[in-house]
């Protein structure tokens, strides 16, 4: 039982044995400017630690200052550029004591800087260094648990080991070494070893020593991120890295790799940033540390929005640089595999029992049919597999010469897999595989993001899809066609949104609009405006009471986005329309000639804005052929063009197509249009109708003989229009009716309108009242009323109630001769 033990214990000395023999054979390197990184890296590599920096005294002797970093941004973690020693901050608290402070998710939530760190579990880790150095060693990681013993135990033999040398800096007098610089931050002018000078293809005689000649001779897509570093404002006190290129007479750009630090200036000297440069279009990925891609890689996740921008990213970071052959990044759903990259994309680059089993680009598998893969998830941590190792037939293949899987892991979930696999033997040297072990860890985090993001813009996305109509009616006399394109950048569905509202009397209403931001909110308010102006539009207002409601109604939810919306009421018979604007668009005409207009239709302000609000309505012509175009500002709008040649080059578009066809007009008008913003397009064509009702009307005065009046009118108009005389009788009795009940049951005028159209005759009663007339279900003999709605509805084809501007229209409809 002790050999046991004893076996078990050394087991779990493993890791700390092996960080100790790395950090033993990089102390005793010749110092470099680069060793403290390099050291650092072993806390990534050991711990699993997302962050890893170095904080020591300034010159004042009152700040803990960043010196020197490794793994993601530290601002990914809240972490600042110095803490004051007398503070409360768990570096001040380490350094204070001389203790390691050892911090999980409860304990940070305590602290001041917890507002600027992530959700979720985050472990932090502080050992304080040596006497000499004066300072701590930071870590930070999301692992669960957080850091174990012998996390704990490596992190202090990586503090023990740190060394904190100067940047390559020469003293005064002294001559600079071959690849450093010093540059004077106030006057531009810099001192450069030779070395440097012959990256950059020049001679001593031929530098004038401005750093501004230097800087000439880049790339100009290199020199934002260069003057970040050379610029005092943008430059903090630590060591900061980055690559570049540099022009070259013959032959391609040269890749050059920075490493620089500013010194803080006093005692009249200047500020500098000292540091070296070197040619990095030589280094092997695989046989140097190579930070720069872990940070780009960070700069990448940080800006990935779905799952696959996540595995796209990951994979243009690990692929080239590590050499390797195929590349496959896996999502875990339950306990399948579901791939959702796969590099190359080729079939007949992958194993045949890939392209057997799961036959499509996107292949899924369960997670049982590979063990090694399953034993690999389990574990949480990086397997590599070199040349040889008996594996799977599945997983075999993909790398015979040489395996990677990375585990995907964040807050304790699983959320995938990366396998990468090589062709030849591949040697894995310790850097690269630093470079695995970071890569997975910000992966998996960005992996669990993605799903969270996916998840909420399906949501969001499905919300908004059941919002917009999901077909446009049947139009009398007309054609409509909608499009609704979501925006491509953000990934947030906005509130764009069109409608299509049949009306009486072969009217109808044709919206769009636009609500401020892309969110839920703007979705949910979207379709609240939109139920709003149909259900004001249904009772019978105009179009400017209509949106003058909508108004009132966006103020009265207290919300603090604004909507834009036009409005426009079109009299299929008469071939007339108002149109009002609240912050939107105007609409555009194509006229049957082919000829295109922009109508001037006056504007008032945006919905929700002001509460004393003035619509003004604007009349337009439509002619047989005419085209009505509304638009939301993204299709017509982006940065690189202004509104108003946005709407022309819009009118001129819309002047080269074919109108016969009006959902390849759609088309044709979406076609290039840029995706910065959502798009929402409402097209319809008139064509008059066939055959056109003919109407009249009546008011009915509060007169004892009103309803002999309302049926002698009646008889007249329908003698006029050729209605037989069992038809007119008929007619007769339902006008008798409905004119009575209104004029007993409610208060105020009472209108009665007839209108024939193809052998059906419409009647309609309309008055004050909202109340509908309520059919009883049994009359008694003794009963006085109640049997006029019954015999209306005995005598009509249909018959209903409608809303009509605050009161009612009580209808019937009759077919003649029948």
């Amino acid at each position: 039982m002790a050999n046991v033990v004893s076996e078990g214990a050394t087991a779990r000395r493993t890791k700390s044995l092996r960080a100790e023999l790395a950090l033993k054979t990089l102390t005793s390197e010749p110092a470099t400017s680069d060793r403290l990184r390099r050291v650092l890296e072993q806390a990534l590599v050991f711990t699993g630690a997302a962050f890893a920096a170095v904080y020591t005294c300034g010159e004042g002797g009152d700040l803990l200052c960043l010196t020197e970093s490794a793994g993601v941004p530290r601002t990914l973690y809240g972490l600042r550029d110095a803490y004051p020693l007398a503070g409360r901050s768990p570096a001040a608290e380490a350094r204070r004591t001389g203790r390691p402070v050892w911090l999980g998710p409860e304990e940070l939530a305590e602290c001041a800087d917890s507002r600027r760190m992530p959700a979720g579990d985050v472990f932090l880790a502080v050992v304080p260094l040596n006497e000499r150095e004066g300072g701590c060693l930071v870590a930070v990681t999301e692992s669960p648990g957080g850091f174990d013993s012998e996390d704990r135990e490596c992190l202090e033999l990586v503090a023990h080991a740190v060394a904190c040398p100067a940047p390559a800096e020469a003293a005064h007098g002294e001559e600079l070494p071959p690849g450093a610089f010093s540059l004077a931050m106030d006057t531009g002018r810099v001192e450069v070893g030779d070395d440097i000078l012959r990256l950059f293809d020049l001679g001593r005689s031929d530098f004038d020593g401005k750093v501004e000649t230097l800087l000439s001779l880049t790339v100009p897509e290199d020199l934002p991120s260069l003057m970040s570093v050379v610029e005092a404002d943008h430059m903090s006190i630590g060591e900061r890295e980055l690559e570049f290129r540099v022009l070259r007479p013959d032959g391609p750009p040269r890749w050059l790799r920075l490493r620089g630090r500013l010194l803080p200036g006093g005692e009249g000297r200047p500020a500098r940033l000292v540091g070296t440069v070197a040619d990095a279009s030589t280094m092997r990925a695989g046989g140097v540390t190579d930070v720069t891609r872990v940070q780009r890689l960070a700069a990448a996740l940080a800006t990935a929005g779905t799952v696959r921008d996540v595995s796209q990213a990951v994979v243009g970071a690990l692929r080239k640089p590590l050499q390797a052959d195929r590349i496959a990044l896996a999502e875990l759903e339950n306990d399948r595999l579901v791939v959702t990259v796969l590099d190359p994309p080729e079939p007949e680059a992958w194993p045949e029992l890939w392209r057997l089993e799961w036959r499509t680009e996107w292949p899924d598998a369960p997670v049982r049919a590979m063990p090694t893969l399953a034993a690999a998830l389990r574990e949480g941590r990086a397997q590599i597999w070199p040349a040889g190792t008996g594996l799977e037939p599945a997983l075999a293949e993909v790398g015979p010469g040489g395996l990677a899987v990375l585990p995907l892991s964040a807050g304790g979930r699983m959320a995938g897999a990366c396998l990468i696999g090589w062709d030849t033997p591949h040697d894995f040297g310790p850097d690269e595989r630093a470079l695995l072990t970071a890569s997975a860890g910000l992966a998996g985090q960005a992996l669990m993001r993605a799903h969270a993001f996916d998840a909420e813009h399906e949501l969001v996305g499905m919300l908004q899809r059941t919002l917009l109509p999901r077909r446009l009616p049947k139009l009398p006399g007309a054609e409509a066609v909608a499009r609704y394109l979501p925006a491509t950048a953000g990934l947030e569905v906005g509130g764009d949104w069109y409608d299509v509202i049949p009306l009486p009397d072969n009217h109808v209403a044709f919206v769009i609009g636009d609500v401020q931001g892309h969110s839920a909110a703007a979705a949910t308010l979207m379709g609240q405006m939109r139920t709003a102006l149909r259900a004001y539009a249904a009772e019978g207002h105009p179009p400017d009471v209509v949106v003058s409601h909508a108004n009132r109604l966006l103020l009265e939810l207290e919300t603090d986005l604004f909507a834009t919306c036009a409005y426009v009421d079109a009299d299929m018979e008469a071939g007339t329309a108002w149109c009002v604007r609240a912050g939107h668009l105007p609409p555009v005409l194509r006229h049957p000639d082919g000829s295109v207009e922009i109508a001037e239709a006056e504007g008032g302000p945006p919905l929700g804005v002001l509460s004393q609000a003035d619509f003004p309505m604007t009349p337009l012509r439509l002619q047989p052929g005419t085209v009505l175009a509304l638009t939301t500002d993204g299709l017509v709008e982006s940065p690189q063009a202004d509104i108003d040649d946005g709407m022309n080059r819009f009118a001129e578009d819309l002047a080269a197509v074919d109108p016969a066809h009006l959902g390849l007009v759609a088309d044709a008008l979406l076609t290039g249009a840029g995706r910065s913003d959502d798009i929402a397009l409402l097209l319809m064509r008139y064509d008059g109708l066939a055959v056109r009702p003919l109407r009249e009307s009546w008011t009915v005065w509060r007169v004892p003989e009103a309803v002999r009046h309302a049926r002698r009118f009646t008889r007249r108009t329908l003698r006029s229009w050729g209605v037989g005389d069992d038809d007119i009788d008929a007619a007769l009795l339902i006008v008798s009716e409905l004119v009575t009940n209104g004029l007993v049951h409610t208060d105020g005028q009472v209108r009665l309108d007839i209108t024939l159209v193809n052998h059906r005759l419409r009647v309609a009663v309309a008055d004050s009242s909202p109340r509908t007339p309520i059919k009883p279900t049994s009359i008694g003999w003794e009963a006085t009323g109640g049997r006029g709605i019954l015999l209306v509805e005995a005598m009509s084809a249909a018959w209903g109630t409608l809303p009509v501007s605050g009161g009612k229209q009580v209808w019937s409809e009759m077919v003649l001769g029948r």
